[in-house]
């Protein structure tokens, strides 16, 4: 179960992956995951963790709510 916090892209694609999201695929300047008519960019990597407050964009956009976040 992630705890709301900084998290690696790896982990957040995996956990994407849990609720539903296929991919990530390639698109323009950002890959992006889909989950029905949801469209999500996965941020690109970088050296440092995904920072909370990109983790609160990134869940915000996937329409998933932080109390369901901390359940995975």
């Amino acid at each position: 179960m992630p705890r709301f916090g900084p998290i690696k892209r790896a982990e957040l694609i995996r956990y994407l992956r849990r609720v539903g999201f296929q991919g990530p695929s390639a698109g323009g300047k950002h890959q992006f995951m889909v989950c029905g008519d949801v469209v999500l960019r996965v941020p690109n990597p970088h050296q440092g963790d995904i920072s909370t407050g990109l983790l609160a964009r990134v869940l915000r956009e996937a329409g998933i709510a932080r109390d369901e976040w901390e359940v995975l």
